[in-house]
């Protein structure tokens, strides 16, 4: 008889700690790997003692799980996800459950939906953040795909996730790819707060010329104010790590950073939707920026920049400025992620929850931070809130933190010290507060050598300009009345 009541495949870290998790939390656990020494290995070993069951083929994995079935799968993103899903299919039933709980980009995840509901399947694709430790004690689950599955995933998930504040951090997201659309979200708000943290790191360093673990001091005060969360907290624990010659073990480690390609999407999707997400973007940049090391060094060498002084000012007040710069410019990384999920749900007719998905984030996850409460508040007062800049709290959060925000921002250019996640953000700020833009000339332009048209603003003043209406304008005399197509992003 059927007595497992889910299956993984899958037995990497994540997927180990996910099976133990689950089997704490009362659920009988059917495992499987493709590599099946594996499957012996962890029965033998961290899975011994447990009510974790063993799978030898995928027919044994789906004869061993109870209808409907449901499997989670935990393998690499892409083409080894579509050959476990098509190995499962023959030995599953209408109404069965196929989990994908890694990266996967969220197109992928549309298409599968579709693919396995014409065979009768339910699909999921699900967000999981939080690592190793979070699938071990409780991550991040975002779910999305096909809705009738979720009453048969439910307990499980929201057992198995996180919890805070009372309440998992766990519900369902939306249809098709909407779970993994909000995880890549996620994980490029991740990529934003790393490299404002990591900024500002870099501010403490060359600019006020502090030791590692002075500075690992000043991120422990800040976590216990409106900064506090998972990476200010793991950053003062990695500058307080010494090798074992006493040096800080950060200092040696080579500044080439890696990334796996979640935060280029979302920047991908930014573009797409034409949502001016700039500040993940100028993350996923630096990160390019840092692979250059070798053509770094020899730019060091030949190209000069301000010498260095001293800081001459108060050295707590420049601190405190940080401080609130690091508030501000996370505010607006938040308010433009939020301002692309709300995009791309029009565009997808996703009805999601952007009050949920603050909640989802308050714990397991690598962003979870005291702040999402806030952004959780803000969107249960006004669902459709267009921008957290129009909530009271956050309104009156970054009024305060703009002075310390700009002396921050201007300091770091005298000293040369690269911000462009702070200075983005300031930018974004800036730009989204002012009735008008430049953008006039720039259409002027566009149609002086392209044809491309332009419209006028309303008023009286214009009606002959017909506002509204595309207009193009033989500026030198010598062209045409023809003009080019245009659009409005």
């Amino acid at each position: 008889m059927a007595t497992g009541d889910i299956g993984l495949i899958g037995l990497a870290v994540m997927g180990q700690n996910l099976i133990l998790n689950m089997n704490d939390k009362g659920f009988n656990v059917v495992a499987f790997n493709r590599t099946t020494s594996k499957v012996d290995a962890f029965l033998e070993n961290e899975a011994k003692g447990t009510n974790v069951q063993g799978a030898w083929s995928i027919e044994e994995l789906c004869s061993k799980l109870k209808r409907p079935r449901k499997v989670i799968l935990l393998v690499k993103a892409g083409d080894a996800v579509d050959a476990f899903i098509e190995q499962l299919v023959p030995h599953m039933e209408p109404g069965d459950i196929i989990i994908d709980g890694g990266n996967s980009h969220f197109p992928d995840s549309n298409r599968r939906t579709k693919e396995l509901s014409a065979k009768g399947l339910l699909f999921v694709g699900s967000g999981v953040s939080g690592g190793e430790e979070g699938a071990r004690h409780g991550p991040s689950l975002m779910p999305g795909g096909n809705p009738e599955a979720w009453p048969h995933i439910k307990e499980i998930f929201q057992k198995a996730s996180a919890q805070a504040y009372g309440e998992p951090c766990c519900d369902w997201v939306g249809p098709e790819g909407a779970g993994h659309y909000v995880k890549m979200v996620h994980n490029g708000i991740e990529y934003g707060d790393m490299q404002l943290i990591s900024e500002a790191y870099d501010i403490l360093k060359r600019g006020l010329d502090l030791s590692e673990s002075e500075i690992a001091d000043i991120f422990l005060t800040w976590n216990k104010g409106v900064l506090d969360s998972f990476l200010i907290d793991i950053t003062a624990n990695i500058l307080k790590f010494n090798d074992d010659d006493g040096q800080p073990l950060v200092t040696k480690i080579l500044d080439q950073a890696g990334q796996k390609g979640t935060g280029k999407w979302t920047a991908i999707a930014a573009l797409d939707a034409g949502s001016p997400v700039t500040l993940i973007g100028e993350a996923v940049f630096a990160r390019c920026l840092s692979a250059l090391k070798e053509e770094r060094i020899r730019a060091s060498k030949a190209i000069a920049g301000p010498a260095k002084e001293a800081f001459k000012g108060d050295k707590k007040q420049f601190i405190d400025d940080l401080e609130q710069a690091l508030y501000a410019s996370k505010l607006i990384s938040y308010t433009q992620g939020f301002m692309l999920m709300r995009e791309t749900a029009k565009e997808m007719n996703w009805e999601l929850n952007y009050a949920g998905i603050a909640k989802m984030w308050r714990g397991g996850c690598i962003i979870k931070s005291v702040f999402l409460s806030d952004i959780s508040k803000a969107f249960l007062k006004k669902l459709d809130l267009e921008s957290l800049l129009f909530d009271d709290f956050f309104n009156k959060a970054i009024e305060n933190a703009q002075p310390g925000w700009r002396r921050v921002v201007a300091q770091a250019v005298l000293w040369g010290i690269p911000t462009p996640a702070f200075s983005t953000a300031l930018a974004f700020f800036d730009g989204y507060r002012s009735e008008i833009l430049p953008a006039n000339l720039l259409q002027a332009q566009r149609d002086y050598f392209g044809a491309h048209t332009f419209r006028v603003l309303p008023g009286k003043e214009n009606d002959k300009l017909q506002p509204g209406k595309d207009i193009h304008i033989n500026w030198t005399g010598r062209g045409g009345n023809v003009s080019a197509s245009t659009y409005i992003a």
